[in-house]
């Protein structure tokens, strides 16, 4: 509680006592919600997990499957992102989807969790394993879709960049820019709307389809600017337990 508290007073410094504490309880009303639906994920049918996710107009992205493109999905701790695996129900026929993760230390919730994320088609790959896999498929001509949930905080030994996120100053994961501008991949963003209780639908929005042409950091900053938009909008929807601003810019 001490953390969800302090993260929302900094993020909106301009609103009352009041309405923190509002959204505070609407928040972990959800958070609870998000822990039932990740364990009744365990034995959804891909028919049910259909309507009850709505995978919305993926277009943009088949769009750039056709021309030989692979995407990376730029997601966050936004809506149920675990659901999110269920993307491969419409996008494994074209180019499998790749879920990228952080080995856990718990090795039987860590194979929980990775059963859960495959179970719909999609495959699992490390953090640890994902360059030298996208090396690996580019050299055998496939065109693939990579998720990866990018408002974590780095660890402190990794921070190569600070952003204004949410009125604070905020070090930024920016691998999956690295990567994008490296394998020229598009960068899209998706977004997890709650439509209601244990129904979700998705929204995308293009972030870079010429990714080798970008300006450095300009991929992560239309990210952020994105999701902190969203956030404003329905800021109960986001993981306020997340330790994000733990690490403080150091003074020169």
């Amino acid at each position: 509680r001490k953390v969800v508290r302090e993260n929302l007073k900094n993020s909106f410094p301009q609103k009352t006592q009041k309405e923190l504490r509002t959204i505070e309880r609407k928040f972990y009303r959800f958070f609870c919600d998000v822990f039932i639906e990740t364990v009744y994920m365990t034995h959804m049918s891909k028919k049910e997990m259909s309507k009850r996710f709505d995978t919305g107009d993926v277009n943009v992205i088949l769009e750039q499957h056709a021309q030989g493109k692979s995407v990376m999905l730029m997601t966050a701790h936004y809506g149920n992102w675990e659901w999110g695996s269920s993307l491969a129900l419409v996008l494994s026929n074209n180019a499998t989807l790749y879920s990228i993760y952080k080995e856990l230390s718990n090795k039987k919730f860590g194979n929980l969790m990775d059963n859960l994320r495959s179970r719909f088609g999609g495959v699992n790959i490390e953090t640890q394993d994902l360059f030298r896999t996208m090396v690996r498929l580019r050299h055998q001509g496939k065109i693939s879709t990579f998720g990866m949930i990018s408002d974590q905080s780095p660890f402190i030994t990794n921070i190569q960049y600070w952003s204004q996120f949410l009125n604070q100053e905020t070090p930024v994961l920016i691998g999956t820019e690295y990567l994008a501008r490296k394998f020229d991949y598009s960068v899209v963003y998706v977004h997890f709307v709650r439509v209601k209780r244990g129904y979700y639908k998705c929204e995308y929005y293009p972030i870079s389809l010429d990714s080798k042409n970008t300006r450095e950091y300009e991929i992560t900053d239309k990210y952020l600017q994105i999701l902190e938009k969203k956030i404003n909008e329905r800021p109960e929807f986001w993981l306020w337990t997340h330790k994000r601003w733990k690490h403080k810019r150091p003074v020169a």
